[in-house]
């Protein structure tokens, strides 16, 4: 992606002037899409859920939005290929994306999907963030650096939730964090990406993904105008 383009993203993302607390458990399935030429209306704002079919997507959302039936879970990895959307209002969705890192699909579709991937995370133009999932024992796969330059050059901030976080004892489990922030410093990808731990079994970090997307989602306040019995003149 080129650096004009990267910069025509970050013009059209104000800085919101306050922060609204939302209400994940108001989210509601919206529509699936099999490609993503049939995404809806690019307005408003959204954040993308991505990851390794088996770094736990689905239980992470549900988890989030407090709806154990709200995303597919599946013990089958990759059985669900299609792109979902879900309402936290008129403006604001969560993305559901495909994870085709692990599935057991063809390559050629492997392929094609990671093109449509890529064009979704540079020209998705109400698109605020993206939240990568990654198993806490195999961090850092090779989709998870695809889908981290892509969405570095793309200029879209990235935070990881490193899922299954009960798996491990707190010490090591703050060491692999420590040692995905020093990986992404070392290979040029810690630019505009965080790093927490996260458990959706024992919703462990869900205050701070919470308040990660409380930012992302925060529409920019309407400016007020004057009431006309207010405006005056001058005697």
């Amino acid at each position: 992606m080129s650096e004009s383009n990267s910069e025509n993203r970050s013009e059209t993302r104000p800085e919101p002037t306050h922060v609204e607390r939302i209400n994940f458990r108001r989210a509601a399935f919206l529509t699936s899409a099999p490609t993503l030429e049939e995404c809806p209306e690019d307005f408003g704002a959204e954040v993308a859920f991505a990851g390794r079919s088996n770094a736990g997507k689905s239980s992470a959302i549900n988890a989030l939005t407090d709806n154990s039936k709200l995303a597919r879970t599946s013990k089958t990895p990759g059985r669900t290929q299609l792109i979902n959307f879900f309402s936290l209002g008129e403006h604001q969705r969560l993305v559901d994306l495909p994870g085709y890192g692990y599935a057991k699909v063809a390559r050629s579709m492997k392929d094609e999907w990671q093109r449509h991937l890529a064009f979704y995370l540079e020209q998705r133009r109400c698109l605020k963030g993206l939240v990568l999932l990654m198993d806490i024992r195999q961090p850092l796969k090779e989709f998870d650096l695809h889908m981290l330059t892509w969405a570095v050059n793309a200029g879209l901030p990235a935070h990881i939730l490193l899922t299954k976080g009960d798996k491990l004892k707190n010490g090591p489990a703050n060491n692999t964090r420590f040692a995905v922030e020093k990986a992404l410093k070392e290979q040029e990808l810690d630019r505009g990406v965080t790093v927490q731990v996260f458990s959706a079994t024992k919703r462990k970090g869900l205050d701070k993904l919470e308040q990660r997307l409380n930012t992302w989602l925060a529409l920019p306040a309407e400016p007020e105008t004057a009431d006309e019995e207010d405006v005056g003149t001058d005697d």
